[in-house]
């Protein structure tokens, strides 16, 4: 499943649909499914306000595979481009209270694999959870 949709909240509520409903057919459990479910959610928030800059001109693609080992869904923007290193710390003294900056940590912790590639422009973020590492949990 592959769909490209504006740069909305709308968008994200139907990309965080979408993951749930996924994540369900594939058989992970209610904790799983959260977790990959805000994974998701967190990604696509992140392509709507960082990556586009809350440009509804622009697009967010999303896609979904189930390929029998992994689910892999990839996000991706058409904004300025992201470099995952660049990125501060979350779980620093100084960014403890701070309102924003925790999606990437939130989707490493929830996703077995997480991968960034850039477009010029935009950024792609390629979310991967491993179904029998999932399966064993339930």
């Amino acid at each position: 499943m592959r769909f490209a949709l504006s740069s909305t909240m709308d968008s994200v509520s139907k990309v965080e649909a979408a993951a749930e409903k996924f994540a369900a057919e594939a058989g992970l459990d209610e904790d799983e499914r959260f977790r990959t479910t805000m994974a998701v959610r967190e990604a696509a928030v992140n392509a709507v306000l960082h990556g586009n800059d809350y440009d509804p001109d622009k697009q967010i693609t999303v896609s979904f595979e189930n390929n029998g080992k992994d689910l892999v869904i990839k996000i991706s923007d058409q904004g300025k481009g992201l470099d995952p290193d660049t990125l501060p710390d979350p779980l620093a003294p100084d960014n403890l209270l701070r309102g924003t900056g925790r999606g990437i940590f939130l989707i490493r912790s929830f996703m077995d694999e997480v991968h960034f590639r850039q477009l010029h422009p935009g950024t792609e973020l390629t979310l991967v959870k491993h179904l029998a590492a999932a399966q064993k949990t339930t």
